[in-house]
């Protein structure tokens, strides 16, 4: 109980103090997962949309692996990208290894099946739906995508917030790629493993808070936003 009261007092005071090495660690936090999610959301919810209204030969084991892949092992996908990325690698040449770059990389691909399978689901019941109307209309294959996205879009607001919470919260992929390296590539998460390891708990919770509180109002701020919840029926 000490040490949480004691994370709450130093979270409190690194915030208020703006204390420049946390504001460092959170500014380069929110850049690399706002960066992933970002690129993320324009690869995943096109083409999520896209295997909703379309039909080709293997569709369902397609949806099959992106589904099993939501729940790739970050360490495994750290790993890969640590090989690919490595001088030895077929990418060595960019000089990638151990830079945020790196780590967008890593969280792209960890990220990217959870938004392709959200978005799916919600454009596939909306296909169902308006199938009959926007056929009998004549539009073409990427209209009824748009328009399915844009009516599909509070669901896709949930998917990217899905993908921002799993991303700002790794650690095991971002760890191998990004290599913890202070002023560089050092986050929140690899910090508070960093400082646990060094056995100082009251920083390492601080961090903590830290993190849970800049999930909490991002998300509080898009529901603001975005008006969620204010134009439903209950």
């Amino acid at each position: 109980m000490a040490d949480i009261i004691a994370a709450l007092s130093h979270a409190f005071w690194l915030l208020v103090s703006f204390d420049a090495d946390l504001m460092e660690i959170v500014w380069r936090s929110l850049q690399v997962t706002i960066t992933a999610v970002v690129i993320a959301s324009l690869i995943g919810l096109p083409f999520g949309a896209w295997i909703a209204v379309r039909r080709f030969r293997f569709r369902r084991y397609v949806i099959a692996i992106i589904n099993a892949f939501m729940g790739l092992p970050p360490v495994v996908v750290g790993l890969v990208v640590y090989i690919l990325l490595s001088r030895s690698g077929p990418f060595g040449v960019l000089d990638l290894l151990f830079t945020p770059t790196a780590m967008v990389i890593a969280q792209v691909i960890i990220i990217l099946p959870i938004l392709i399978s959200i978005t799916h689901q919600s454009i596939r019941d909306l296909w169902a739906n308006y199938h009959d109307l926007l056929i009998s209309i004549g539009t073409s294959r990427w209209q009824r995508v748009i328009t399915l996205l844009f009516d599909a879009r509070r669901a896709l607001l949930t998917a990217v917030l899905a993908g921002f919470g799993r991303a700002i919260g790794e650690v095991g992929a971002i760890m191998i790629v990004g290599g913890n390296i202070d002023h560089v590539t050092r986050v929140l998460t690899t910090a508070i493993a960093l400082e646990t390891g060094k056995g100082d708990f009251s920083l390492a919770l601080a961090l903590g808070i830290v993190l849970i509180m800049i999930a909490v109002v991002l998300n509080l701020l898009i529901h603001t936003v975005s008006k969620t919840e204010r134009e439903g029926t209950w």
